[in-house]
């Protein structure tokens, strides 16, 4: 009786230990929105501009910064240092939100559009994490071919930089959006299933697929429905 005792009273604890890693993620990724709108805000008032004459510089600069801010965050994922540099982060990821907003923000429609683009990723967000809560298939054995994916839209995507062609950068966008709502299925499920522990790299990576959900379908939507 008492072995069943403590083995019930461990699963409530692990139990308990998941459903709080999972609430705090969320109450943090609520927070990140705060400095990444700020940071566009700020990008849209000053027209922010990040190399905008050597768009493969730009990108080169940018990988540095967030691969810099990857492992400081990951470095101090267990103290609230970790929080002030996600955010950070989060703040300077609004920056480079700021030249899609401004490009959207010429279209007459273009409140409309952004209002769209995140109801839309709203949507996504909830969705996935409601499907990887409630679903009894094992999602995270995707992550492999999900980071693949990933390898060849970052890898597409510099190309393209030079290629300029227009239906490669749809079906990048759109192929992007895919891939990134399958990441939160597997990072919530991970969160679920106790794969992840720490609720700041958790918020780390479910915010970097929302942001990059919201900025496919905010350029989806400029493109096909942006009204001059």
């Amino acid at each position: 009786m008492n072995n069943l005792q403590q083995t019930y009273q461990a699963h409530s604890d692990v139990t308990a230990v998941r459903h709080r890693v999972l609430r705090n993620t969320y109450w943090l990724l609520a927070l990140s929105m705060l400095p990444t709108v700020l940071g566009a805000w700020a990008g849209v008032q000053f027209n922010f501009a990040f190399f905008s004459g050597s768009p493969f510089m730009g990108v080169i600069v940018f990988l540095a910064i967030a691969f810099g801010f990857f492992y400081a965050i990951e470095k101090n994922k267990n103290s609230s240092i970790g929080v002030a540099l996600l955010l950070c982060f989060t703040f300077f990821m609004g920056l480079m939100l700021s030249r899609l907003i401004s490009q959207t923000l010429t279209f007459s429609n273009g409140p409309a559009l952004i209002m769209t683009a995140f109801g839309g990723t709203a949507m996504i967000l909830g969705v996935m994490a409601t499907v990887a809560t409630v679903s009894k298939r094992d999602f995270t054995g995707m992550g492999r071919w999900l980071f693949m994916g990933l390898l060849v839209i970052i890898v597409a995507s510099i190309a393209n930089i030079w290629l300029q062609l227009p239906a490669l950068q749809l079906t990048i966008s759109v192929v992007a959006i895919g891939i990134f709502s399958a990441f939160i299925l597997h990072d919530v499920q991970r969160i679920i299933n106790g794969g992840e522990t720490n609720y700041i790299t958790a918020t780390l990576g479910i915010y970097l697929s929302v942001y990059n959900i919201f900025a496919n379908l905010l350029a989806l939507l400029g493109i096909f429905g942006g009204d001059d």
